[in-house]
């Protein structure tokens, strides 16, 4: 069988230009169209060809440098410096800038805002285009680590600890210094104890510190590497980082907003996100929803408010177990009395207030008479129940999440909304955030989210059609 061999010293006649070597249909044409679509000032990025001076990148493109290798899963300023070099689709969209991973690193770090606010005039394009309708919303959250690692997280116990240990070892270091003074003053040891002692009290200065900004900050812990990222849960373990949150469109399962959040849970991030998705939308969305994680009455009942259908699953119909035989569904309430009825007939009257709930109980003498005394409660005082304050409003939603068509619009959450961070994550590979700060963290997702828009807009329309709708015409 005969083989083909390369030559690299054969002598070819190359195009004239790059732009020959870039097919009219090839995807980095379409970041490319975006980018020149967008409105550099209404982002915040001043951009005056005119200027004098020494002269700069043209931070458009900077902006496409950074779109098209997030895109790509390349982040890394050094990595994105190697693609400027040496990858012929990067040469093409840069025009054959080459800037330096400095230069990168800084344009990111200096341009923020502006980043943030790629996603909104994204999300302006699609409902430009009609491929945004907003009827209803999914919502979402992901945890995502920072910039710092767990370690480096301070709480007031931790503070506490160490300061005790510290002044533990300061105490053990003098009376060693006394031992050797003593003994012999020229002592080596001595110097390398005083540079010891040096080290704790400088330890112990940075520690009363931390504990002074936790105390005043409130704040149930401090990262000092990224002091706005907080203490994150996941199967992962636990880690520093940030929650990042979506909303996506039914139509096509576009991003419509994205934000990140230093909160380890999303129950108070339901009306927030929704809320900032309508006002990208212009105007309010038909549907809202959501997982179980996103239950809290409170949050729900502002968005249902504004006559909104909210399909959000409670707690304990996301765990779906099997009600018990003396459990509080099986009390019924009598609005009438203001109290509930046990399964054997006895009333439990309303006995005070806590926190956010009503409580009822039956009383120690009607309780210890119940042939149930000891299956329904073993308590001397009696059975009691906690109403919620809008308790009617969180059955009013349970109801409405059982619904046959909230069911069949909530089994479509997860492939509307949980596409996007499955994308990021494991096929782009972002497991944590280069940039430090919420607003940083902002920035990166903001931007990861609109690449992910645009690959989906160049999967519904194709790359030259794309470029058609945003007024570029394919040569």
């Amino acid at each position: 069988m005969a083989y083909r061999y390369g030559d690299r010293e054969q002598i070819q006649l190359f195009p004239a230009s790059v732009d020959d070597y870039i097919p009219n249909n090839a995807p980095v044409r379409a970041y490319d169209a975006f980018v020149e679509s967008l409105d550099l000032e209404t982002l915040g990025i001043a951009y005056d060809p005119n200027a004098v001076g020494n002269s700069k990148y043209d931070p458009k493109a900077m902006l496409k440098l950074l779109v098209y290798g997030y895109s790509y899963g390349v982040r890394s300023s050094r990595k994105l410096e190697r693609e400027a070099h040496y990858n012929l689709s990067f040469i093409w969209l840069l025009g054959g800038l080459k800037p330096d991973h400095k230069t990168i690193a800084e344009f990111r770090k200096n341009n923020k805002p502006a980043l943030k606010n790629i996603l909104l005039q994204c999300a302006k394009l699609c409902l430009k285009l009609d491929l945004i309708t907003g009827n209803t919303l999914f919502v979402d959250g992901t945890k995502i680590r920072a910039n710092a690692a767990i370690k480096n997280t301070w709480t007031k116990e931790k503070c506490a600890k160490v300061l005790t240990k510290v002044e533990q070892r300061i105490a053990e270091i003098l009376r060693e210094c006394e031992t050797v003074d003593q003994q012999e003053a020229s002592q080596p040891s001595l110097v390398k104890l005083n540079e010891e002692l040096a080290d704790r009290e400088i330890l112990k200065a940075k520690v009363r510190e931390i504990l002074s900004e936790l105390e005043e900050s409130q704040e149930k812990s401090l990262n000092t590497v990224d002091s706005e990222c907080t203490r994150i849960n996941s199967i992962q373990g636990s880690h520093a980082g940030y929650n990042g949150q979506m909303v996506v469109d039914e139509k096509h399962g576009l991003i419509v907003s994205s934000d990140v959040v230093s909160e380890n849970n999303d129950l108070n991030q339901f009306a927030i996100q929704i809320e900032a998705a309508n006002k990208v939308l212009g105007q309010k969305c038909e549907t809202a929803v959501a997982d179980s994680g996103y239950a809290t009455t409170d949050e729900l009942k502002k968005i249902a408010d504004q006559g909104i259908k909210v399909i959000v699953p409670s707690q304990r119909q996301a765990a779906n177990r099997e009600i018990s035989e003396f459990a509080k569904e099986k009390f019924s309430y009598d609005a009438a009395k203001d109290c509930y009825v046990c399964p054997a007939g006895q009333e439990l009257k309303y006995s005070g207030e806590e926190d956010r709930a009503l409580l009822y109980r039956a009383g120690g003498k009607v309780c210890g008479s119940c042939i149930n005394f000891g299956k329904c409660t073993k308590s001397k005082q009696g059975r009691q129940i906690s109403r919620l304050k809008n308790e009617e409003e969180r059955e009013r939603l349970e109801a409405e999440y059982l619904r046959s068509e909230s069911q069949a619009i909530y089994k479509l959450r997860q492939q509307k909304v949980e596409l996007p961070f499955g994308h990021i994550k494991r096929n782009l590979g972002m497991n944590s955030f280069l940039l430090r700060g919420v607003e940083g963290a902002k920035a990166e997702l903001s931007l990861l989210s609109s690449c992910f828009n645009i690959s989906r807009l160049i999967t519904l329309l194709g790359v030259e059609r794309m470029r058609e709708k945003l007024g570029l015409v394919p040569v």
